[in-house]
């Protein structure tokens, strides 16, 4: 029983199916496996296509599929975990989310999804996002990396309001900078003292195990 249950879970993500997903993660908690047992196979899975997606074998499309299915079954074991007070290990604690004037989400979304399938724990802001919203959301979470998002020219200036703030707060050496979206690039990082920037999902990933390795 467990192991069709949670097979047909990892099968719904490869598929892509949202649907089938979120129904799988109900009946894993009905049947009460175990629910770290659980994430850690929706986790395994994402791996899985992230790291096919960076060897080639998958697009970009699969990658947005399987990260939309994972985040439909997420919630449901969340709540599972909060309610019998079950404690995931976790490598650090990430907010993220897109910046202010910008409302393009798919971007962060996957890398929000890959960083919770590698352990971190991670907190989605949304997007349209202010500076004031994130030093909140830092402070509230005490977050060891924050993660922005710009996809367009216009916002890019943004981020860089973000880690100003951060200085003028006190917070800047307390937490790393990564930024990444269609507008930034790795030189806008460093002149706007960014800590690291990604062009990609996966590659975000590892400079964020990259920023927690480097203390």
């Amino acid at each position: 029983m467990e192991n069709e249950i949670l097979g047909n879970l990892k099968m719904a993500i490869k598929r892509y199916d949202r649907d089938g997903a979120a129904s799988w993660a109900k009946k894993a908690v009905e049947a009460k496996i175990d629910t770290i047992k659980t994430f850690n196979a929706m986790t395994e899975v994402m791996r899985e296509v992230g790291d096919d997606y960076e060897r080639g074998k998958l697009w970009l499309p699969d990658l947005v599929g399987a990260a939309d299915a994972m985040q439909s079954a997420t919630p449901i074991l969340d709540e599972e975990i909060k309610r019998i007070g079950a404690k995931k290990q976790t490598v650090a604690t990430v907010v993220a989310g897109t910046v202010f004037g910008d409302i393009h989400s798919i971007g962060i979304t996957m890398v929000c999804t890959l960083l919770v399938a590698a352990g971190f724990d991670v907190h989605m802001l949304g997007i349209n996002i202010t500076a004031e919203q994130f030093i909140e959301a830092i402070k509230k979470h005490k977050a060891d990396i924050l993660a922005m998002s710009s996809l367009l020219t216009l916002t890019a200036t943004e981020q860089k309001k973000v880690v100003d703030a951060l200085k003028k707060e006190g917070m800047r050496d307390k937490v790393k900078v990564m930024v990444g979206g269609g507008s930034i690039s790795a030189d806008f990082a460093q002149n706007i003292g960014a800590d690291g920037y990604a062009p990609t999902a996966p590659g975000a990933v590892e400079l964020a195990k990259k920023l927690i390795d480097a203390g």
